[in-house]
């Protein structure tokens, strides 16, 4: 029986970009030919990166892609022997349809257009796309190939019709973003297809981040026994190969899954902070360096991310900022190299509470000098980042955002908000997963009681609850949508369930005006999760 060499193409497209996208296919279909490939296989939407999202409305994108696909297609008769599969939004006469094209000696020969569009979670693909409704399944030598996308695999119904109008063999282009635990789930859904239709399956997905999404790889496949016979590394473009001969074999050696969820989530971060600051035409980034915990974790994203060379930090103590988060910031900042600088912002706020003295007459203390320190740091590092042409990362994490425990204008002013979806005490959990081998980030940092340090002796725990518990309570309700009643029939205490839900209440207009930030859980603050700011509901 003939034996097919399949190239699998993890790669990093550019949303936007057709260009740069069709010389990744281009590059990829040359080393695919070279090295006996009769198959390449693209992800989903891959000629115009994923997700679009409101490009796909403009009839000028729309006809961009119809002629670079077209000239696309000329330039791969140079590889007359190799069939290309190539994701891209088509315009037919039923609408626009997410499809996968089968290219062939200069010409598509055939197409795919997605079944079932994902409309929960980041997804809005009905706002975008009509289904399609026929099977796709081409020949390659004597075997028969067919082609879902996505969203399909999670059905019974498209691998079915596949299965039964002939295909020996089902590709699964996907663009299917991560989170925590998603690369396991992935497996169980393909397993069960392999299971239902007895055929193999191929398995492709991206890599790469795109504003508040990343795509993590890990690429697989499973033979018609349902064993996992090929898998690609997560967070790693590579092109990968396999044979098929009736059934899928490979000599490659199979991944090792990434079964750390600290691992895991730090790859991720490190992944979309690169993607999001160097495909937006930054170089260099800038970061509040408070002595505290969460910029202690961002800073040693950045470094990883961008270079030492390419990260400053800068510390902005005030008359509050006890002596030791001096100590310690300084010593992470050397223990990873970056520029370090100190800016005292005691003047500028004795000037701030000069200027405002007539009007807090007679007016005891409360948040708002807290939140005059907030933002003037936030000026200062916004100030900095337009002179010298840095992206501001912020560091307020999940915990924080949710219960509002954090200052527009201040320390939510910046680019790109790296740890947005990290709960404070997964927080805890990276910082002792970066210093597993050494102490890379000051222990007194990770073992200090938390303080925003804008007042005397101010600890987080003084107006919140136990982060452990504030965490539970907020997955509860965010992931699982839980009301308030069934929280506290978890055995929570009543008083802090009816905290933390009115606070993560009362906050959502804090939340529109914070930056973007890396999903890394079922559901972030962000595309997945919206509420109406204006809002009277009480249950």
């Amino acid at each position: 029986m003939e034996l097919i060499h399949i190239a699998v193409a993890q790669l990093n497209p550019v949303v936007g970009d057709l260009d740069y996208n069709s010389n990744l296919i281009l590059d990829s279909a040359k080393e695919a030919s070279s090295k006996g490939a009769k198959l390449l296989v693209t992800t989903e939407l891959f000629l115009t990166g994923y997700p679009p999202e409101d490009l796909l409305f403009r009839r000028s994108f729309i006809a961009n892609v119809e002629s670079t696909i077209k000239i696309l297609a000329t330039k791969l008769k140079d590889f007359p022997d190799l069939t290309v599969l190539i994701g891209y939004p088509r315009l037919t006469e039923k609408g626009l349809q997410n499809c996968i094209g089968v290219f062939r000696g200069g010409e598509e020969i055939d197409y795919y257009a997605k079944q079932k569009l994902p409309n929960h979670e980041v997804f809005d693909e009905v706002r975008y796309f009509v289904p399609g409704n026929k099977v796709c399944v081409f020949d390659i030598d004597s075997h028969r190939i067919g082609v879902i996308i996505c969203e399909d695999a999670w059905y019974k119904e498209p691998s079915k019709l596949a299965s039964q109008a002939g295909a020996e063999l089902l590709i699964v282009p996907n663009a299917s973003p991560f989170h925590v635990g998603k690369n396991i789930i992935r497996q169980e859904v393909i397993a069960k297809r392999v299971s239902e239709s007895e055929i193999p399956i191929v398995y492709v997905n991206p890599v790469g981040g795109q504003d508040e999404l990343v795509f993590d790889g890990g690429s697989f496949a499973f033979n018609k026994l349902g064993k996992a016979v090929f898998s690609l590394p997560q967070f790693i473009t590579t092109l990968g190969f396999l044979d098929f001969d009736g059934d899928l074999k490979t000599n490659q050696n199979l991944q090792k899954s990434i079964l750390v969820e600290e691992d895991q989530v730090y790859k991720a971060l490190v992944l979309g902070t690169k993607d999001y600051v160097n495909k937006n035409g930054f170089s260099k980034a800038i970061i509040g360096l408070s002595g505290g915990i969460d910029s202690a974790l961002v800073l040693k994203i950045a470094v990883d991310a961008l270079g030492r060379d390419n990260v400053r930090a800068v510390m902005m103590p005030s008359c509050f900022t006890a002596e030791i988060s001096k100590i310690d910031a300084k010593i992470l900042a050397q223990n990873l190299g970056v520029k370090y600088d100190e800016i005292s912002i005691t003047p500028m706020y004795d000037s701030f509470v000069k200027s405002l003295e007539f009007e807090f007459k007679h007016l005891p203390k409360d948040a708002t000098e807290e939140n005059i320190q907030a933002r003037i740091r936030g000026t200062l590092l916004m100030a900095l980042s337009n002179k010298h042409s840095s992206i501001v990362l912020t560091t307020g994490n999940k915990s924080e955002l949710a219960v509002g425990y954090c200052t527009l204008y201040g320390d939510m002013a910046g680019g790109f908000a790296v740890i947005k979806d990290v709960p404070k005490s997964f927080v805890y959990r990276l910082c002792n997963y970066i210093n597993r081998d050494q102490e890379i980030i000051p222990n007194r940092i990770i073992t200090r009681p938390p303080s925003a340090e804008l007042s005397e002796d101010q600890v987080d725990q003084d107006s919140l609850p136990e982060y452990e518990v504030l965490d539970a309570i907020l997955g509860s309700y965010m992931e699982n949508d839980n009301s308030p009643d069934e929280i506290i029939s978890q055995r929570f205490d009543i008083a802090d369930v009816e905290k933390v839900t009115s606070l993560i209440k009362i906050n959502e207009y804090k939340r529109r005006q914070s930056p973007p930030g890396i999903r890394i859980t079922k559901r972030a603050f962000g595309r997945d999760w919206r509420y109406p700011i204006t809002n009277k509901f009480k249950g």
